[in-house]
């Protein structure tokens, strides 16, 4: 008797360790192209001219009280993650296995250059100042294609060709709270890089070289100032 259930356990045994092979097999077979990570490639900005030096001073407060700004470019990082799966379930073992399928859109809107309103379009001041923003304009549109391969490389490592495997009716859940607590943190933070790249561009020497362009037209339109951009 005692040989014959020692039988029938290995044989149950083996039944379900064939079992669980499959499912991991078909697990795996399951699993595609899991990430892709899109960006907006063609950003569109737009260029503001109708604020004055003193408003744009107030988008971007400065140490000193009697210190402006005469352009801002502004830019506001978006991301979503569109986040589906393929599930398959185990009856024998009360597993499921997911395969994700994640689509991530990175992208930065809206983009808005703002040039003081006291200087008029098509001015040697005013291109000046443009040129200046469009700088950190530059700045933003080479970060993304970066903050692409970043995100690809890092998602790709944690779940490209790995079925997730959790008790029945728990794989779905547990995915997208690690979406929303781990990743969509991480990917903000890649897209706020850019903004410490920024300070370089606004050097204490580029703010004199600015202070002084065009024969001193800045100053006849603004006064002199300490620190402009």
């Amino acid at each position: 008797m005692k040989t014959l259930l020692f039988v029938l356990a290995l044989l149950c045994t083996n039944s379900a360790r064939a079992a669980n092979n499959w499912f991991q097999a078909r697990c795996e077979a399951a699993m595609g192209n899991t990430i892709t990570v899109l960006i907006e490639k063609d950003s569109t900005y737009t260029i503001d001219n109708s604020k004055s030096f003193r408003a744009l001073t107030s988008l971007k407060p400065q140490p000193q009280s009697n210190a402006f700004v005469l352009g801002v470019t502004r830019a506001q990082g978006g991301l979503s993650v569109d986040t589906k799966w393929s599930m398959l379930r185990n009856p024998l073992t009360g597993q499921e296995c997911l395969a994700p399928k994640l689509v991530v859109y990175l992208h930065y809107t809206p983009i808005t250059i703002y040039v003081g309103s006291e200087f008029e379009p098509g001015t040697c001041a005013y291109q000046e100042i443009l040129a200046h923003e469009m700088r950190h304009l530059k700045v933003y549109l080479d970060h993304l294609p970066k903050v692409e391969a970043t995100v690809r490389k890092a998602l790709a490592e944690r779940f490209a060709k790995k079925p997730r495997y959790a008790r029945v009716g728990q794989g779905g859940p547990a995915l997208q709270r690690e979406i929303e607590t781990t990743w969509m943190p991480f990917m903000k933070r890649e897209l706020e890089g850019a903004e410490a790249k920024q300070v370089g561009i606004d050097s204490a020497e580029e703010y004199a070289r600015l202070s002084r362009i065009c024969q001193g037209e800045v100053q006849s339109l603004i006064g002199p100032v300490d620190r402009t951009r």
